[in-house]
């Protein structure tokens, strides 16, 4: 799987890029009855709102994940961008299970 990862609002650190390779990765294992020979492409956005607020869900993680055969997207804000990288594989996790029952 092809992780793009963008930057909006917030500098993407080298130990930020890890923290989604690897929280991101891990949905790969999801997809291996999806996908043949890694066509999956997933690009996450971290965003920080705005520069002005401190306080309260100003951190966004959005992933929009292709896959041989389908598309799926998800969207979570929070205090920390960890924590809304991780919803968001939560998320997609979850859609991916959804997708693999209904067809």
């Amino acid at each position: 799987m092809q992780i793009d990862i963008e930057a909006t609002n917030i500098k993407l650190t080298a130990p930020l890029r890890e923290y989604v390779e690897e929280k991101i990765g891990k949905l790969s294992k999801f997809l291996e009855s999806l996908e043949k020979d890694g066509e999956a492409y997933i690009r996450v956005e971290v965003a920080r709102r705005s520069h002005h607020h401190i306080h309260g869900e100003v951190y966004r993680a959005e992933g929009n994940l292709r896959f041989p055969g389908g598309m799926l997207r998800a969207e979570h804000s929070a205090e920390d961008v960890r924590i809304a990288i991780d919803k968001v594989r939560d998320k997609l996790q979850r859609e991916i299970r959804k997708y693999k029952t209904s067809h």
